[in-house]
């Protein structure tokens, strides 16, 4: 029974030593972290902080290579962004002369990835590596960067819808509206369709589902003429 009692008081004493090696440790550790932090995020942008789609599009019309650039290019620069952000450029080069099909052509892929409810847009590796000339982009990028800063003072989040019900239904307005761009027979009416297009993307990627369904309305609206237009003429002929 002698020996029974010296255990419990080392036992005790080991406790208390290793509870005093903690604290000292976290106290160096939390005036480390105090000193540290200041340094390392001072001037480095918040993730969840808002980029303009303007600013990303002027980013993109900065480090655009001279000559040609890809889809391959392109989706490395936009990295974790939305559909949107993505119709919203295709929109843009739908809109340029002498590459419109080309756009329109493009905006088929995402938006039946966002009506069959993919994640992320992606595409073949035989059209991600297909050379789209820059030359036809400056000038119809430069006027719509200048657009959409105007815009992003009016367009913001509100009104807000399910997000898989909003991207299914802008998936198949843009393929309408990719189709009637691809299929218009008259010189510079590729432009309305591309507009539409660029700004129901642009209303997507904003989140802001008033002027989302107004974009949409619109969109179908175009859509409905334009059948009624060739009801029309095959009634006719």
């Amino acid at each position: 029974m002698a020996a029974d009692g010296p255990v419990p008081q080392e036992l005790k004493m080991l406790q208390e030593e290793l509870s005093t090696s903690q604290k000292e440790h976290a106290a160096a550790a939390a005036a480390a972290g105090a000193a540290s932090t200041p340094e390392s995020t001072e001037g480095q942008p918040d993730a969840n902080d808002f980029i303009p789609a303007s600013i990303i599009l002027q980013q993109l019309h900065h480090d655009a290579p001279p000559g040609y650039f890809t889809l391959d290019w392109l989706m490395s620069k936009l990295q974790k962004q939305s559909f949107g952000l993505l119709m919203l450029v295709l929109a843009i080069v739908a809109a340029a002369p002498g590459i419109c099909l080309i756009g329109g052509l493009l905006l088929l892929i995402p938006a039946f990835q966002m009506i069959m409810g993919r994640p992320a847009p992606t595409f073949p590796h035989w059209i991600g590596a297909r050379r789209i000339p820059t030359r036809h982009l400056g000038p119809i990028v430069q006027r719509a960067i200048a657009v959409l800063k105007n815009l992003e003072k009016m367009i913001h989040p509100r009104g807000r819808v399910p997000a898989e019900a909003s991207k299914r239904m802008v998936g198949i307005a843009v393929v309408l509206l990719s189709v009637r761009l691809i299929l218009a027979p008259i010189p510079l009416s590729n432009i309305l369709p591309a507009v539409v297009i660029a700004l129901i993307s642009l209303a997507y990627t904003e989140e802001d589902g008033l002027m989302l369904s107004i974009c949409l309305l619109a969109g179908f609206v175009i859509v409905a003429i334009d059948l009624a237009v060739v009801w029309q003429i095959m009634s006719g002929a």
